[in-house]
């Protein structure tokens, strides 16, 4: 495992403490060891906590942080607006182990090492034993954090207990099973979510592990490992396991639907967040994705028009269901709020005037600068700009775990086990209403009366598509329900816009990106190509040769 012995001599403790100095320190910063981060003369253990944030960094970064795009540009939802992105391998079958787009196998084990080695530390530093418990649980969700993140994509990994490995240590490890990481990564959640802070934290606690995301991971994981991909015998006892544990942390009662979608995306505090990677205040998400005719946009991003097709009308329908209201010639009227505050689309609003994505207008202007190539920019996770004349700095931080997640786990669960019962539907129509769809006549928020569990079925993935849209969850759904080599074996799609001379504008679809899954192996990422080439007992992922 060349990158485990490369995470050994890289995890740099300068990074960490480079701001910081002792006066009984006379070594160089540059010489500064794990024996002067975890001190048993510092008294307030201040290095020792720095340590253990900096292994909170290791986390998922958000947005576009798969070189320079949405890791959605990898599914049906988006293309990316610059041509040659190695992100869209995964939708068109240019992945191996050589090129992995997305490979975050050495970031998550740096993040398990700096846990182990936190938990190996601490204990030797004067701080309170109530807190030292409570870090060691932090460390110990952290790494089960960083497992669930490796075996999401590679199946079965390495696992390492508790182990830190020297340089000269045989690093040359097997693949435990999927299964096999799953009980672990289970058993940890089990063994910490009660020493964690709890699920509401005091405000100079707000992104530090608590009950609530451990209860969530615990609901991710079991959910995915109910799912086709890794159930394929269609065992019901695991869907009632994810529903039991989506169930739990909803009887927590410390989270709710917030009731503003845009502004949930720059806030701090909210009822919805369970969850997150905090960020400094920045306008990068809006100046790598806003529309490229303003002073500032790159307009990186390129939402398809099969997402588009996804929103349902504002009374719950579908564009094609008979009595939506859809108007082909007005495409975008009357739609479900979450359309207009996921996507850009033209005439929307935006720094005081209409975005223009026809043909030719100021953000579709053709020629060779990069710009939209559906027709549609991304408008989520944006501050609220439709009437100013300039970005302003914003809180983007990264939604690792919110509630409309659990709500939609619990549903996709329950109606498994029990079909469309009155709790599948409870939980769906908590998510319409605060999305703004109307109750109707039959208070049903556009769900037909009689739904079948198949029908209903359908509804859940649809809904959780929109709802979670550009969260990175499409990109994981797909494949956990086994439904990738159907929706990405498919052109992707886009619209082009003519604008007649008297104001109006004629829309036709058209086909915008070819794509490409192969079922036999593309489920699964292959292993890196250094892992394989350094260590002899690694295995590399089926159908891959290289």
């Amino acid at each position: 495992m060349k990158r485990i012995k490369n995470i050994i001599t890289g995890l740099s403790l300068l990074a960490i403490i480079a701001s910081c100095s002792k006066s009984q320190e006379k070594e160089p910063l540059e010489r500064i060891g794990e024996d002067l981060v975890f001190d048993n003369i510092d008294k307030n253990a201040d290095y020792a906590k720095q340590f253990l944030n900096g292994t909170y960094s290791q986390l998922p970064d958000g947005y576009n942080r798969v070189i320079g795009n949405f890791l959605d540009v990898g599914t049906d939802d988006a293309v990316s607006s610059e041509d040659g992105s190695p992100v869209e391998g995964y939708r068109t079958g240019l992945v191996s182990g050589q090129n992995v787009p997305d490979n975050q196998w050495a970031r998550n084990y740096a993040g398990i090492r700096r846990a182990n080695m936190f938990l190996s530390k601490i204990d030797i530093v004067p701080t309170t034993p109530e807190l030292k418990i409570q870090w060691k649980a932090e460390a110990r969700f952290l790494r089960a954090y960083f497992y669930f993140e490796l075996v999401k994509r590679w199946g079965g990994v390495p696992l390492i207990g508790d182990k830190i490995f020297g340089l000269n240590d045989n690093v040359n490890l097997k693949r435990n099973t999927a299964d096999e990481c799953y009980d672990y990564v289970l058993s940890e959640i089990e063994a910490v979510k009660d020493l964690l802070l709890p699920a509401v934290v005091a405000d100079q606690n707000i992104g530090r592990a608590n009950k609530g995301a451990a209860l969530a991971l615990k609901s991710r994981i079991l959910l995915y490992r109910a799912s086709p991909l890794s159930n394929p015998g269609g065992d019901l006892q695991r869907w009632q396991a994810a529903a039991d544990a989506a169930k739990d942390l909803m009887q927590l009662g410390n989270y709710s639907l917030g009731t503003d979608f845009i502004a949930l995306f720059n806030a701090t505090k909210n009822t919805e967040i369970i969850f997150m990677k905090e960020q400094s205040q920045n306008q990068t998400v809006e100046t790598n994705n806003g529309p490229i005719g303003y002073t500032i946009g790159n307009g990186t991003t390129s939402p398809t028009q099969n997402l588009v097709d996804a929103f349902p009308m504002k009374n719950g329908k579908m564009p094609t269901e008979t009595g939506s209201g859809y108007d082909a010639a007005n495409p975008y009227a009357g739609r479900d709020p979450r359309f207009a505050a996921t996507i850009m689309f033209n005439t929307t609003k935006w720094l005081n005037r209409p975005v223009e994505t026809f043909n030719g207008g100021l953000d579709r202007p053709g020629g060779s600068r990069v710009q939209t190539k559906t027709g549609y920019y991304l408008r989520k996770f944006m501050g609220k700009f439709e009437s100013s004349g300039v970005y302003s700095n914003q809180s983007h931080h990264v939604m690792l775990f919110r509630y409309a997640e659990i709500l939609l786990n619990y549903a996709e669960a329950v109606n498994e086990v029990n079909g469309p019962v009155a709790e599948v539907m409870n939980a769906i129509t908590a998510i319409r209403k605060r999305a703004g769809i109307t109750a109707g006549t039959d208070a049903r928020y556009g769900i037909a009366a009689g739904i079948t569990k198949d029908q209903m079925r359908s509804l859940i993935r649809n809904e959780r598509r929109v709802e979670m849209a550009f969260e990175e969850q499409r990109f994981w759904d797909i494949r956990r329900w086994k439904i990738a080599e159907q929706v990405l074996n498919a052109p992707l799609k886009g619209v082009n816009i003519v604008k007649n001379a008297d104001g109006t504008f004629n829309y036709t679809i058209l086909d915008i990106a070819p794509a490409v899954f192969d079922a036999s192996k593309n489920y699964l990422f292959p292993i890196p190509y250094s892992e394989i080439q350094t260590n002899p007992n690694m295995t590399q992922n089926p159908g891959y040769t290289y």
